[in-house]
């Protein structure tokens, strides 16, 4: 079913592209001015509370006086389920597209499967810069390179300090996953637990099935860069390990029952001071020092995402970032790349929204863009800004691995055999033996 749907998506893309080519004459009025400027489209999730864009995109037409951005903002509520749906009928209508935002590796990994998105390795190697070097996220997939890295999301620790500082504990700057169970034991109480794991829920957030193998530079998925089941990693054991232990032995975590049962979120369970400690993203930078619906009535720390031994390299953790993209049908590649070139860079300190990925911002910089963020905020100074400064200026990203098209049914399967251990119904090496066998029979049936 997967794989016709994505047969048909191709087929649909690519008739799109002869349509467009014929019709190209008339594409071409419609993008250029008179006045000798060209008008690139930009299509969008985000939305101009969230993005600053009337302020980011009236510097970058200062700057560029030959280039027009028509902004097209897909989902004013910021609903990037919204919008991908809106850009795939813009796409197989015909419009004309140059600049493509996606919110998440699955949508721009599979659009560049469909030809919906150009290499910009032409561009890159013109400029003379390394991706790597520049931006803390790589973007690249099989061997070339179809984005940009805007904002930069690493998910961190969520501390209440007040709690810490009862236990005794430091603050966290460089820790193992037994440190972090260690805490976790040591904060829980008859009021409150050490911490709180979202997901997994009903095939989503599976990242929390995946602690362990998210600490690692590379293959931290749950399917190998080849295609192949990455389920008899020793880390994934690991991540079943740790969620077993620390709900049913340390009893540290709130159990997975009350969480689905009672539809528990992350943000009550922090705010309301019912967790000390959460693992989560760092969009959470704009609710840390409170707000009108989630007063903060304590300090708050944050600690750097945990690592799997003493010795490892620190700092590698799940990251969210905006892949920006130029559109295969533009016919202002050079315009378009400029624009997202100039977005993932200076655009990003401008707009003042984010941690940009990019490499070169100063500690200044760095340090203004946090300050703006947490002023937002209703209680600014009970952050720690110290440790969130700490936490996001050296967090890693992973080599990103390229999602397959039946990702979704992965992540069911790996939820359903995750509930039968956490409900006893079979242990971790069944589990895993269970797990890696509906896997692999889905990998069979997709080739």
């Amino acid at each position: 079913m997967q794989r016709k749907f994505w047969k048909l998506s191709i087929f649909v893309f690519i008739l799109t592209l002869v349509m467009t080519a014929c019709s190209s004459g008339e594409s071409e009025k419609a993008s250029g001015n008179e006045d000798g400027k060209v008008t690139i489209k930009f299509h969008t999730h985000g939305n101009e509370a969230s993005y600053n864009w009337k302020k980011t995109i009236a510097a970058f037409e200062e700057a560029n006086p030959d280039i027009n951005v028509d902004l097209v903002i897909l989902s004013e509520k910021g609903d990037t389920q919204e919008a991908i749906k809106k850009l795939d009928l813009a796409a197989a209508s015909g419009e004309q597209l140059d600049v493509l935002m996606f919110s998440d590796t699955a949508s721009y990994a599979q659009r560049v499967s469909m030809g919906m998105v150009a290499p910009i390795d032409e561009f890159i190697e013109k400029e003379g810069y390394t991706v790597t070097d520049e931006y803390k996220v790589d973007t690249k997939i099989g061997d070339k390179y179809y984005a940009l890295p805007g904002k930069f999301n690493p998910w961190y620790v969520l501390l209440n300090k007040d709690h810490l500082d009862k236990a005794g504990l430091e603050v966290p700057t460089d820790w193992t996953w037994d440190e972090f169970q260690t805490y976790a034991k040591e904060l829980t109480t008859d009021d409150h637990y050490g911490t709180f794991f979202f997901g997994p829920q009903n095939g989503g957030w599976l990242e929390f099935m995946k602690l362990a193998l998210a600490s690692e530079a590379e293959n931290t998925e749950f399917i190998k860069e080849d295609g192949s089941s990455n389920l008899e990693n020793p880390l994934f054991k690991k991540t079943l390990e740790i969620r077993y232990q620390m709900e049913k032995v340390d009893k540290s975590a709130v159990p997975y029952t009350d969480i689905m049962s009672q539809k528990l979120h992350y943000r009550n369970q922090f705010f309301n001071q019912d967790a000390s400690t959460v693992l989560i993203g760092s969009w959470m930078n704009t609710e840390l020092g409170g707000t009108d619906q989630f007063p903060l009535e304590f300090n708050v720390a944050v600690a750097p995402y945990p690592k799997n031994t003493s010795d490892a390299e620190g700092g590698y953790t799940p990251v969210t970032t905006d892949f920006m993209a130029v559109a295969n049908n533009s016919e202002h590649k050079e315009e378009a790349y400029k624009f997202i070139r100039w977005y993932t860079t200076e655009g990003q300190i401008l707009q003042g929204k984010n941690i940009p990925s990019w490499n070169n911002v100063s500690n200044d910089q760095f340090g203004e863009i946090i300050d703006n963020i947490l002023a937002d905020t209703l209680n600014p100074e009970k952050v720690d800004k110290e440790s969130l400064t700490n936490v996001l200026s050296n967090a890693k990203s992973s080599k990103l691995v390229s999602p397959v098209s039946y990702q979704a049914e992965i992540y069911k399967v790996v939820n359903e055999e995750y509930e039968k251990l956490i409900f006893d119904e079979q242990d971790i090496d069944e589990t895993i033996k269970v797990t890696n066998e509906r896997v692999q029979e889905l990998i069979d049936s997709n080739k």
